[in-house]
């Protein structure tokens, strides 16, 4: 798969131009924490161990199909400062639908993202058809508010990134790479791009 580039995904806004990101389908997600601190566990021979903050973050996650009721999860990982999951918009019917690799896509509006309150997080509109911008800010919002809760010193802190990067799942073998990916991610936290040794400075 193609080199992920910090510098490309997480300094300006990533989303496909025209793109529906409420239609059916499966997404590849990356969060990545602020100043890509080391907030949620480490790495112990090629297995996560999470700390505190790293089973809020746990918690969260597997909370958002409660929350939205179209939306289901595949493969997810938590590494000591970024996470990478599957999401699934599905229909109501409860199927999902993994686009043909040359399948069209529908043209709606840019999805934008605002963070301007608790930890750099704006509470998520609950809407019945949400966007995947719209799952990703409720499950952001949601850790940093159970992280600050946590935490019992009174500071509001930033724990995420502003943006996050996105793939949209073309077929069953791009769900199958990028599932792989991410149950192998533990194992190759040495050479991961999000690890700091390997972040030029």
């Amino acid at each position: 798969m193609p080199k992920f580039d910090p510098q490309k995904h997480h300094r300006r806004s990533i989303r496909l131009k025209g793109y529906d990101y409420s239609q059916a389908g499966g997404y590849y997600v990356t969060i990545v924490t602020w100043h890509r601190d080391l907030l949620f566990g480490e790495i112990v021979n090629g297995e996560m161990k999470l700390n505190q903050s790293g089973n809020v973050v746990h918690e969260c996650w597997y909370e958002i199909p409660n929350h939205f009721e179209n939306v289901q999860l595949g493969a997810f990982v938590i590494m000591p400062n970024h996470v990478h999951g599957i999401i699934f918009i599905v229909e109501r019917r409860g199927t999902v639908s993994v686009p043909e690799e040359n399948g069209e896509n529908k043209i709606s509006n840019n999805n934008k993202m605002t963070d301007e309150t608790l930890g750099g997080e704006t509470p998520p509109l609950r809407t019945f058809n949400p966007t995947l911008g719209q799952i990703v800010a409720y499950f952001k919002y949601q850790s940093t508010k159970k992280m600050n809760a946590s935490s019992n010193t009174g500071v509001v802190t930033k724990f995420w990134q502003r943006n996050y990067y996105e793939h949209i799942i073309r077929n069953e073998k791009d769900l199958k790479n990028k599932t792989e990916y991410i149950e192998a991610n533990p194992m190759l936290w040495e050479q991961d791009d999000e690890n700091p040794i390997n972040i030029k400075s």
